[in-house]
């Protein structure tokens, strides 16, 4: 859920602006899933940018005390959200830590790195929502940890059902600064793509799986 149409559309244009979103519909990527697609987005590319990725920190941090008051803990989601995350949870003056995708093989075996203790109210960061579950697996570790999860706020959604049924299944609250329809709704106005793209880029949001 978007919470703002302005800082949605705005950092939306922000990500067109550095190629972290990418829109190609002549010449569609192939996703690790096997999916076609005339987008592509690699959210970590901000943070070599520093005007953009002080304005994502800032928002973010407006977003999280807005919703949730200060939690006692901000987590990010390995890998992609471990920088976005550092920089949220500095901005409110909050410990940081970060889940990995599942425990290590070595040592201490650790899926959650960082201190939590039992009971503490948790943030998750991500930087991008596709279906939603890595980022539903992270919270699921932090709950087993015995955080408690306030919820989760993202920079960017594809806004796919399947996401949503997802974390609503999970009983998980997740907002974004953008989504796929504020950034054509940019993209457009801004003339980044021609109206023949923009038919294609709306058909591949209905049906994406089958999308050629």
């Amino acid at each position: 859920m978007v919470l703002d149409k302005g800082i949605a559309k705005k950092t939306a244009e922000l990500l067109l602006q550095i190629n972290a979103i990418k829109l190609e519909p002549e010449n569609p990527f192939t996703w690790a899933s096997g999916w076609k697609s005339p987008i592509y987005c690699d959210n970590r590319i901000m943070l070599s940018y520093p005007e953009i990725r002080n304005f994502v920190r800032e928002e973010m941090a407006k977003q999280v005390e807005n919703l949730y008051g200060k939690p006692d803990v901000i987590a990010g989601v390995a890998t992609g959200a471990i920088g976005i995350g550092i920089l949220v949870a500095e901005a409110l003056g909050l410990p940081f830590i970060y889940v990995r995708p599942e425990p290590k093989s070595h040592g201490r075996q650790n899926q959650i790195e960082g201190n939590l203790a039992s009971g503490q109210t948790v943030v998750v960061i991500e930087d991008l929502i596709s279906t939603g579950k890595s980022s539903l697996n992270a919270v699921r570790a932090l709950k087993e940890s015995g955080a408690n999860v306030k919820g989760m706020l993202a920079i960017f959604t594809y806004g796919f059902p399947v996401a949503t049924t997802n974390f609503e299944k999970e009983e998980v609250e997740l907002h974004t600064l953008s989504d796929y329809e504020h950034l054509i709704e940019q993209a457009s106005e801004t003339h980044y793509v021609k109206e023949s793209q923009l038919k294609t880029l709306l058909q591949w949001k209905s049906n994406p799986q089958q999308w050629k």
